[in-house]
């Protein structure tokens, strides 16, 4: 039988590459995006997509809805993958911009993950893969946002491989360094909306980051296409031992080998050395 597997922030990057590269491999796909435009666009190429936004509980349920009726109530697989970033000094991070960023990158997950375990309880067998970052292994200066969802991700993400043994459902993480994706340009309007950067302690400083952040540049050192991120998912969702964790890039290997060996002093510095 054909499998079936749910993918989040299917419009772009990563999880447009995943949907892509698993439809062709035969698998049923339900690519999901935010906005109802991005899918259009992937039902025209022949993808099943519908709307699935993180931060609003009713839309999260009424995706589980959506794609239980098309199989009949079942689901072989679930990526989590969908997040932004909000760059921005820690001092300079509002609550309320903490609170939207962990709507979307944890709680969402959270939400959509629980209600997918009941349905892979009741058939036996599911793989669940959520897709982190080297910035859940390590902090990176003004990325505290993004660093704070992604390091609580992993806690959790380790915690429920643990309960879940013995269920039949696997739980896997994938944790990319620099992938050629859009979430410099879509982290654009959230700092724009929560970082008052002129009126910061830091203002000469964040001129330097918003040149990063506006600027077309070509790709960082060490970057990869999101295919090689498809390439460890595959492994992750056919392999019959699939692994706990995932390593995709140089530095997310680097980084994880240095966070294992180094003091934290040693590992700050190396980190701030850039």
């Amino acid at each position: 039988m054909t499998k079936t597997i749910l993918i989040t922030g299917s419009s772009s990057g990563i999880g447009l590459d995943a949907a892509r590269s698993l439809h062709k491999r035969g698998w049923r796909v339900f690519a999901t995006c935010r906005q109802e435009a991005d899918c259009a666009r992937l039902r025209a190429e022949g993808l099943e997509s519908f709307v699935l936004d993180y931060a609003q509980e009713a839309s999260i349920a009424t995706a589980m809805e959506e794609v239980l009726s098309r199989t009949g109530g079942t689901l072989d697989a679930l990526y989590n993958n969908g997040a932004f970033a909000c760059p921005g000094a820690v001092e300079d991070l509002p609550r309320d911009a903490m609170r939207s960023i962990f709507e979307t990158n944890l709680f969402g997950w959270h939400d959509l993950t629980r209600r997918v375990i009941p349905v892979m309880r009741a058939q036996g067998h599911g793989r669940i893969v959520n897709c982190s970052s080297v910035l859940g292994l390590v902090a990176l200066k003004w990325r505290g946002a993004y660093v704070s969802t992604k390091f609580a991700l992993e806690g959790l993400t380790d915690v429920l491989r643990i309960e879940m043994r013995g269920t039949g459902i696997s739980i896997s993480l994938i944790e990319p360094g620099p992938v050629t994706s859009r979430i410099r340009a879509n982290a654009i309007p959230h700092f724009e909306r929560w970082i008052d950067w002129e009126n910061s302690a830091r203002a000469t400083e964040y001129q330097s980051l918003r040149g990063r952040l506006y600027e077309e540049r070509g790709p960082d050192k060490f970057e990869l296409p999101p295919s090689a991120v498809t390439a460890k998912l595959i492994h992750a969702l056919e392999s019959p031992r699939p692994k706990a964790r995932y390593y995709v890039t140089t530095p997310t290997h680097l980084m994880g080998f240095a966070r294992r060996i180094l003091p934290t002093r040693a590992l700050d510095w190396l980190i701030a050395k850039g």
